[in-house]
């Protein structure tokens, strides 16, 4: 059995509950998958997208949904070491991948060298968005995960004073006709890594080359990101759910309790409906 043989088979097999099914799961309960989708499968490099990868692949083979599935990195400047890395990692696991250039980390450090993240993120989401044009793609797969969407939660609560988190799937502002869609949503970063462990994998982190000039502290955003992190494995350690309860909380949310809400950019406060009563 070939390599990549046999990672296929321990993500069905031995990584069944983690990943497989909570994969599955999310496909179905989110209707992220369609027939006759064209989907873009984003690899950045990392184990989460190289994992989302597989899985697609898993589906697109043996699934019930017919849909067709495109494999694209986007090369922002990376180092030779972190592209070799990536092309390695695609050939063992046998993907299809197809890279296309930009000049996306130079540009962005140049326009702005002290904090070049937010406009380096605009023009990847840019990038990516027309290449799924190019390719006729209707949908593009991200691998965003569990993890990243109770992050998301907690540092939107703590840094930006409100309550929202990373959804499924949205549609695109800019682009008509494209979606995107998390199909790993449900799978928690825990998982991925013993997946990657027991496979001797090993892939790229943040290929970004601002990060290996600055520290957490100066990077902001990604620092706080780095910080709710590991508020979330302290929580976990402490009380075993904790983290389910965080993500069940945002798909239970109870209207009559609350100070208020914005919805397309109107706040309604409770006061609103209180002397109706």
């Amino acid at each position: 059995m070939e390599k990549y043989q046999e990672i296929e088979r321990s993500i069905i097999k031995k990584f069944r509950k983690g990943i497989w099914r909570e994969f599955t799961k999310a496909i179905k309960d989110y209707e992220l998958i369609k027939e006759n989708d064209k989907i873009m499968v984003c690899i950045s490099g990392g184990k989460d997208s190289f994992l989302l990868a597989k899985c697609i692949q898993e589906l697109e083979r043996h699934g019930k949904i017919k849909f067709k599935a495109y494999f694209v990195t986007m090369n922002p400047g990376y180092n030779t070491e972190n592209y070799n890395k990536i092309i390695e990692n695609a050939q063992t696991l046998n993907i299809p991948l197809e890279v296309f250039d930009s000049d996306i980390f130079a540009v962005a450090s140049k326009l702005n060298p002290v904090n070049p993240c937010y406009l380096c993120a605009r023009m990847r989401r840019g990038y990516l968005y027309s290449k799924a044009q190019e390719l006729g793609c209707n949908k593009i797969a991200l691998g965003h995960h569990f993890d990243d969407v109770i992050e998301t939660t907690l540092l939107s609560m703590f840094y930006g004073a409100e309550i929202k988190t990373m959804l499924p799937k949205l549609h695109s502002d800019n682009f008509p006709g494209l979606e995107l869609i998390r199909p790993m949503y449900l799978i928690k970063e825990n998982d991925i890594i013993a997946w990657q462990k027991s496979n001797n994998l090993t892939f790229i982190n943040c290929a970004c080359p601002l990060t290996s000039k600055k520290d957490d502290q100066e990077m902001g955003k990604m620092g706080k990101r780095k910080e709710m992190k590991e508020l979330i494995q302290k929580l976990r350690q402490e009380k075993k759910g904790i983290d389910n309860n965080i993500f069940t909380a945002l798909n239970n949310i109870n209207m009559n309790c609350i100070l208020g809400y914005k919805k397309d950019g109107k706040y309604t406060s409770f006061l609103d409906e209180y002397e109706k009563k």
